[in-house]
């Protein structure tokens, strides 16, 4: 059994005022993965680390636009960034950028 992902800690400050993403995903703003984060860290693992980051924007009224967990026992982090408005709301591994 692996270990779960870990959120690192973000480049800015938490109470700069480009921490503002709440990782809310909606119609407008849907929650997507890509193929490689899917097969790197599976569906199940990508929500628990989201929920992880929905409880944390609550707690701080927002986060940095872009999130990163890390595995000891995978090759690549697994990123979330936030697009804004119109956007959405991507798990992603760093090849995918």
């Amino acid at each position: 059994m692996s270990e779960p992902p870990t959120l690192k800690s973000q480049e800015i400050s938490l109470d700069d005022p480009e921490s503002n993403k709440m990782f809310q995903p909606g119609p407008n703003e849907p929650l997507v993965a890509t193929p490689a984060a899917i097969e790197m860290y599976t569906n199940e693992t990508i929500l628990k680390c989201f929920g992880v980051l929905r409880q944390l924007a609550d707690q701080h009224q927002g986060l940095d636009y872009l999130q990163v967990f890390e595995a000891g026992d995978k090759p690549e982090n697994l990123w979330f960034i936030e697009d804004g408005q119109g956007g959405a709301i991507t798990a992603l591994l760093p090849s995918d950028y």
